[in-house]
């Protein structure tokens, strides 16, 4: 599943229509897909792992789930895959094998914007607010909670563990203080690192735990673990995490 990062320079790809009138619309998404032709696409807004195309009275939420894709100027898929097709007179826009949704403008004055770990509007403060609510939930659990850390997904989840030294396992309750605010800076920090190293195709390079073996630092067998009430994997060392 495409995490945050991803999704942004998803949108770098489809800025290029913002503003641009939808001349011809197709898919098999679960609506009418005629009200979009002669619709100005307003503004192109991300929310973690969704995708919002908004106009004048409504948008529609993308979400690429495990195996969706996109393609633009060009369709690149068969058509059983396709769920929504946007042409312009400037090219297209090709979704495949994703969830895609209309919804009212209600709809996206209610999300919380502040919980995107990529936004500028990100809120440190609540995103800590809410882990003190929750003591009892595994710190790996905690991590990929979208309403907590919108964007982020196993890869994130599992190197920033690493680079602060946190077992998966642990409770958010037990971590001290100074641990969960280190937690919440990271977790930002290496989602724009990722941004970076996907945008020049290195991603794969910089991982120090996920998918890997040998911890790059004390050289032990890392353990492969389905973790948390999500049971996703989790890479991790025990030597150089901490239980809490």
């Amino acid at each position: 599943m495409p995490e945050g990062p991803s999704i942004l320079l998803m949108k770098e790809d489809l800025q290029k229509f913002a503003g641009k009138k939808v001349i011809t619309a197709s898919g098999d998404s679960n609506f009418e897909k005629m009200i979009l032709e002669g619709e100005i696409l307003r503004e192109i807004k991300t929310f973690g792992k969704q995708t919002y195309l908004v106009f004048d009275e409504f948008a529609i939420r993308i979400h690429l789930l495990m195996f969706g894709s996109y393609s633009v100027d060009g369709h690149t898929k068969p058509d059983k895959n396709l769920r929504l097709g946007l042409e312009f007179k400037t090219g297209g826009m090709y979704f495949y094998t994703c969830n895609v949704t209309l919804v009212n403008s209600e709809f996206l004055s209610k999300i919380d914007w502040e919980a995107d770990i990529m936004s500028e509007e990100w809120n440190p403060k609540k995103a800590e607010q809410k882990l003190d609510s929750n003591p009892k939930i595994m710190v790996c659990d905690a991590l990929m909670n979208q309403d907590i850390f919108s964007g982020v997904g196993n890869i994130i989840k599992n190197e920033v563990l690493f680079r602060v030294g946190i077992q998966p396992e642990s409770l958010i309750g037990s971590l001290p203080p100074k641990k969960v605010k280190e937690l919440i800076a990271e977790a930002r920090k290496y989602s724009f690192d990722f941004l970076e190293w996907k945008r020049e195709s290195v991603l794969k390079k910089h991982w120090q735990v996920y998918s890997k073996k040998i911890c790059p630092v004390c050289g032990q067998k890392l353990i492969k673990k389905n973790t948390g009430l999500g049971k996703r994997s989790s890479f991790y060392c025990e030597e150089d995490q901490k239980l809490y």
